[in-house]
């Protein structure tokens, strides 16, 4: 057997043969964290195939001209950890979301 195929085999015995789509593995992470998911602003989730960045942008428009804070996150990204999130210029280097962000993105 060369060495690939040991590392192959190897590999193949670690993956689960049944895939886990639950998010109870998250549940521990997200204690440590403190439960941050239970500290959201009202969210508006936009999901799809196609013009979820347009769509996107309408709902940002209309609610920042109402005088609502939008913060912006899309997925996947692409080119770097920061490529994908609209922060708020007005968030401080003390708002807890910013520290949490920081400590996940590394």
């Amino acid at each position: 057997m060369s060495r690939t195929d040991e590392i192959l085999a190897r590999l193949s015995q670690l993956h689960p043969k049944l895939i886990d789509l639950s998010l109870d593995r998250m549940l521990p992470l997200l204690e440590r964290l403190g439960n941050p998911q239970d500290h959201l602003p009202p969210t508006i989730h936009v999901a799809g195939t196609n013009a979820k960045g347009s769509t996107i942008a309408y709902l940002r428009a209309f609610l920042e001209a109402a005088g609502k804070r939008v913060h912006v996150y899309n997925s996947p990204i692409l080119c770097a950890s920061t490529s994908g999130s609209g922060w708020p210029a007005h968030w401080s280097k003390r708002n807890r979301s910013t520290r949490l962000w920081k400590k996940w993105s590394g």
